[in-house]
């Protein structure tokens, strides 16, 4: 599996991957997406992660630069291929592309409902922030995050 910059021609294929609108949620925090919600998101650098040439799974890296960290965002697997090892392939690649900018601190948020994303990111070697830390980076948050650094 290799991780490319992610193409906009796909983000109708992404868009369909949610099953439902509770997994929208989960996953972007919206309700509905829409291939042009997709193609415009522009908070970060977008990746595909693609398999013999076919788009597998998506995420995307929030740099920030001010605060030396890097945020693995919007991440999510075909629904064909979930259960094959291709989410923690794409959070450990991401992972390593955001330790390339020698931040001090990568990581990424997750609903509190999404047990099998959480899963996913513990068995790529993330770990759950300290409470007095999850408090603080829940601040202004539209719902309690579990907050993971890895």
């Amino acid at each position: 599996m290799e991780l490319i910059a992610f193409d906009t021609a796909d983000a109708a294929t992404v868009a369909g991957w949610p099953a439902s609108p509770d997994e929208a949620v989960h996953w972007c925090g919206q309700l509905e997406v829409t291939p042009t919600i997709v193609a415009g998101w522009d908070d970060g650098q977008a990746f595909g992660l693609v398999d013999d040439g076919v788009l597998v799974g998506y995420g995307e890296l929030w740099v920030d630069e001010e605060e030396d960290e890097v945020e693995l965002a919007r991440l999510i697997v075909d629904p064909a291929r979930r259960r094959q090892g291709v989410g923690r392939q794409l959070v450990s690649r991401l992972a390593e592309r955001a330790r390339s900018y020698d931040t001090g601190t990568v990581f990424l948020r997750v609903h509190p409902n999404n047990a099998s994303a959480t899963r996913v990111y513990l068995a790529a070697g993330f770990h759950f922030v300290d409470d007095a830390t999850a408090v603080e980076w829940n601040e202004g948050q539209p719902v309690t995050y579990r907050w993971l650094v890895g």
